[in-house]
């Protein structure tokens, strides 16, 4: 082997060394399931590489750090944090939680009648309690996913995939007033329910996702230890298998066990207390 394929050879076992350094730097970056894809590939290009001659491996390799390099910058730049104080988010989000709450009550409205006598006033009334147990319902859980959000998101600074998590927590949240309607008026109907199940269901999907991923890239105030992370992430999976249960029932009976929504602040508080006891907090 001449002077010029050992120097060959050394440049290409640099920049093997080089892609390595690049792939821990994304493996960090990305979830597990995208770096075992990529460990995956690199694996079957080594194994190609045995094979091939040294100039074709050093343009192959050269190519591939091109590649990884700018997927680095785009991570990079995509994960960036952002110059927002986080008090700000957290100050659109109440004022958008607030906004939620008052236009459930402005949902409510007496019914479309005649009013000639103290009779036909008590029958308006009467007919108006089912769709206040249905404000009520709605109101107690943006209550306590107002609650959760204060509780367990402290945040020291956030990045633009965290904003579009918040973003689209939002918007479900903000559609509650209009699937707290469609069940009012369209009570007869199961489907009515069931949307608005699911639309509970996002909610607590997004604000899981939230928490996750502000443990991930350590943007709370304050570490978060593995009892605290285990008692929140269970937390939430008993909110969105209560969820299931009730769209499950609504379907197979009656849209009336949307009331066991009445459930979550109950376990919720339930479970706060417990585990404050338990841990001495």
């Amino acid at each position: 082997m001449g002077k010029d394929d050992y120097e060959k050879y050394e440049e290409l076992l640099n920049l093997r060394y080089e892609i390595d350094g690049q792939l821990d730097d994304i493996k960090n970056n990305v979830d597990e399931d995208t770096y075992k894809r990529i460990q995956k590939l690199k694996k079957r290009l080594d194994k190609k590489h045995e094979y091939e001659p040294v100039n074709l491996q050093l343009r192959e390799a050269n190519a591939a750090i091109k590649v990884l390099s700018f997927y680095q910058r785009c991570l990079h730049a995509f994960q960036l944090d952002l110059e927002i104080d986080p008090g700000r988010l957290m100050g659109i989000t109440d004022g958008i939680f607030g906004m939620v709450m008052t236009l459930l009550i402005f949902g409510l409205a007496l019914p479309n009648l005649s009013i000639l006598d103290a009779g036909d006033f008590s029958y308006a009334i009467q007919s108006l309690i089912p769709s206040v147990g249905l404000t009520v319902i709605s109101f107690i859980l943006i209550a306590s996913f107002w609650i959760y959000n204060h509780e367990f998101f402290k945040l020291k600074t956030l990045n633009l995939p965290y904003l579009w998590f918040n973003i689209f927590f939002l918007i479900f949240i903000s559609f509650i007033p209009f699937t707290t309607t469609l069940i009012g008026t369209y009570s007869d109907y199961i489907l009515s329910a069931m949307i608005f199940g699911l639309n509970i269901f996002f909610v607590v999907i997004s604000l899981t996702l939230m928490y996750w991923y502000a443990n991930k890239r350590g943007f709370m105030e304050n570490e978060v230890s593995i009892v605290e992370k285990r008692y929140t992430y269970k937390t939430f999976f008993i909110m969105m298998v209560l969820t299931a249960i009730i769209i499950i029932l609504d379907f197979f009976s009656s849209s009336h066990f949307i009331y066991l929504y009445l459930l979550v602040p109950i376990i919720s508080t339930f479970r706060d207390i417990e585990f404050k006891i338990k841990h001495k907090i």
